[in-house]
């Protein structure tokens, strides 16, 4: 189960989404077509600053449709564009 979050710097949340499980559809991309998605684990935290956003958005994009639910997708993007618009913000995935 990965949560998302969006923290300060201090580790203050500012918005999150819950209980999206799809990690595990991620393991076998190619590492190097999708290196951001392909380190996410269900099991472990991942942190994404602000330079890092446009590239997982791409990413996110690049998906094969069906591969994660659109709510998840719609959830990481509207996580990201905060994370984008904000000052000292990063989009944490959280794992188990």
């Amino acid at each position: 189960m990965i949560d998302l979050q969006v923290r300060g710097e201090s580790g203050r949340i500012v918005a999150s989404s819950r209980g999206f499980d799809w990690t595990q559809e991620l393991i076998d991309l190619d590492a190097a077509m999708f290196p951001m998605l392909a380190g996410l684990c269900g099991y472990l935290d991942t942190v994404f600053n602000r330079r890092q956003i446009p590239i997982l958005m791409a990413e996110l994009d690049r998906l094969p449709a069906g591969l994660i639910p659109e709510l998840a997708r719609a959830q990481v993007r509207r996580l990201a564009t905060l994370v984008g618009e904000g000052q000292h913000l990063y989009l944490w995935f959280c794992g188990d």
